[in-house]
């Protein structure tokens, strides 16, 4: 019987991307079967409803699944681009702040309201470095795919932009968003600089089900290793996934979301009950 295995289209390429995937397994002896979900919350409720057997999440939906299921949910691979992440704050050159402290009182952008590394993680910066959600600054976000648990970069970019613009004094993006926008132009380096840089994070990661057989994940996991990027097929697969390699998954990472969605009063809980 073929793995199921979630996956929330984000973007059109998703499904290309699953089809590739799907027979790179096949050629390996392991049989899945993409299922695709609208948005995060969809898939964590086919993962914990027994739909699908793994589920390609992002940190906040495999820390809704841990929530759900208590615990006892397993896990599986992640790509080497999804550790040791972090968040950046900028502010316009010559806007006179130069510290976090100087930020109160003043209008801070932030991606959509669920985006991990673009509002959640960067409000429990804020609260570690003594600016309280609610009350020491202005919360200005960008909803652009709500839902996708800032899988889509347009709300973050669009905070950025709102910087440049001076719609806002500040604005949070992935640290890898930031650096690939100044590289190429898309926000112009003279006018931002970097103030500050979040604890480091880990993104996404394959969630599963208790009751799935530790040898099926494993060897689900093992053909994702075999990916080499050193061939041109299997590169064109790792390349529109953003990565290079597939390495084993772990918990650690997950250390930020957690105490952001706690500081923020259960924020998962509540943002799901509102969908």
């Amino acid at each position: 019987m073929a793995l199921k295995v979630g996956a929330v289209t984000y973007a059109p390429k998703v499904t290309v991307i699953w089809d590739m995937i799907k027979a790179f397994m096949a050629e390996r002896g392991v049989e899945i079967e993409p299922v695709m979900y609208a948005d995060y919350k969809l898939q964590v409720d086919g993962l914990v409803a027994g739909e699908i057997d793994l589920a390609w999440n992002s940190p906040l939906a495999h820390l809704d699944v841990m929530q759900r299921l208590k615990g006892e949910e397993k896990y599986g691979a992640m790509r080497d681009t999804d550790r040791d992440l972090h968040t950046v704050l900028a502010v316009r050159k010559g806007s006179g702040i130069s510290s976090i402290a100087d930020l109160k009182g003043k209008r801070i952008g932030f991606g959509a309201t669920d985006s991990p590394q673009a509002r959640l993680i960067p409000i429990l910066y804020l609260h570690t470095q003594g600016l309280e959600y609610g009350r020491d600054y202005e919360e200005v976000t960008f909803e652009i795919g709500v839902g996708l648990h800032g899988d889509h970069v347009g709300g973050e970019l669009d905070s950025m932009k709102a910087l440049v613009a001076g719609e806002v004094d500040a604005s949070f993006a992935l640290g890898a968003n930031y650096n690939a926008w100044i590289a190429d132009g898309t926000v112009d380096a003279n006018t931002v600089e970097k103030l500050a840089e979040t604890a480091l994070f880990d993104h996404c990661i394959f969630s599963a089900r208790p009751d799935l057989d530790d040898e099926v994940i494993e060897a689900f996991n093992k053909a994702l290793y075999e990916m080499d990027y050193n061939d041109p097929k299997q590169k064109e697969i790792l390349d529109m996934e953003g990565l290079k390699k597939w390495v084993p998954g772990r918990l650690e990472g997950y250390e930020q979301i957690s105490k952001a969605d706690a500081y923020l009063g259960g924020f998962l809980k509540r943002f799901n009950e509102a969908r």
